[in-house]
């Protein structure tokens, strides 16, 4: 068993059931990326951001966004000292490896847009001061979708940020069963998990997805999806070179978890809609009719060719 397999059976023992959704997380994570939670209250999604933390021996915080949460809150502020008579700066939470943005919808604009250097540029910037943030680091944001009203919807500029959009759902019948003989077992509401990976593990991980070798032929499959989701006619915008990049990380992220050195049309077609479900705005015709970003992407995969590679 390789280290990516180790990762995915140690959470499995508390995540019962979705083992594709930590999959997911996993060619998140080793393509660099930040992750996006959408889905219904109680569905583990703090779980399992706090268990991946854990097997990967990283640095965890996490973030309650609400209404008056201010961006200092989230990147630190410089503080008075009266000791030294100085004024020092007190790292917020943001200076961590995996940083949970639980409910991040509920804060406004502004404090969201403080997210926005660190998931992009890996630093933060207060009173013209620039503070690097230590390798890995991963932002997994949650929203809740039922809970829209009253909230602050991510905007596209800061949706775009996200390398994944992940929906868990609710757990199949004898898998909840499952989980209540585990709490039985347990007789307690957590386990402590063995950490099997760690930080220095990530990186190098990191570095043997950017030697996945991806064909030409793979290349203008990419392409053409993307493009298609511009051209569709129930889109107003579609996906931007970004979605591209993230297709492409993202396929060879999943090669290398499946102990392949080079990227095949699956691949691609199994990544497809967590990579660009969330880059794609319907017009509002489809949209009020109920059309889903994830039935647009579907189409555009059984319209176009495969490549034989």
């Amino acid at each position: 068993m390789n280290k990516m397999e180790k990762i995915i059976e140690e959470v499995k023992k508390v995540i019962v059931g979705k083992e594709e959704v930590l999959k997911q997380v996993l060619y998140s994570i080793l393509a660099g990326g930040h992750i996006l939670f959408e889905d219904n209250p109680g569905l583990a999604k703090t779980l399992i951001v706090r268990s991946f933390a854990q097997v990967l021996g990283c640095d965890f915080k996490r973030v309650q966004f609400t209404p008056d949460l201010l961006p200092a809150d989230i990147t630190g502020a410089y503080i008075f000292d009266r000791k030294s008579g100085e004024f020092k700066f007190m790292k917020g939470p943001i200076f961590t490896n995996i940083l949970l943005a639980d409910e991040i919808n509920r804060s406004p604009p502004k404090t969201q847009a403080a997210l926005l250097e660190a998931m992009q540029e890996k630093q933060v910037t207060v009173e013209g001061e620039t503070y690097k943030l230590e390798e890995p680091f991963v932002v997994i944001a949650t929203q809740n979708p039922i809970e829209y009203e009253g909230t602050y919807p991510l905007p596209e500029a800061q949706l775009d940020r996200f390398l994944v959009k992940l929906h868990i759902g609710y757990p199949g019948k004898e898998d909840e069963i499952e989980i209540l003989k585990r709490r039985i077992m347990w007789r307690r509401d957590e386990i402590p998990l063995n950490r099997v990976a760690t930080k220095e593990d990530i990186l190098e991980l990191r570095k043997k997805v950017e030697d996945v070798f991806v064909e030409d032929d793979i290349l203008d499959y990419i392409v053409r999806i993307v493009r298609a989701t511009r051209t569709h006619s129930q889109v107003e915008v579609g996906a931007s070179p970004r979605g591209s990049i993230a297709l492409l990380k993202l396929s060879r992220a999943r090669a290398l978890v499946y102990g392949r050195d080079y990227v095949v049309p699956d691949d691609v077609k199994l990544t497809a809609r967590i990579a660009l479900v969330h880059r794609i705005i319907l017009k509002p015709e489809p949209w009020i009719r109920g059309v889903r970003p994830e039935d647009i992407v579907e189409d555009i995969l059984k319209k176009l060719p495969v490549p034989k590679v």
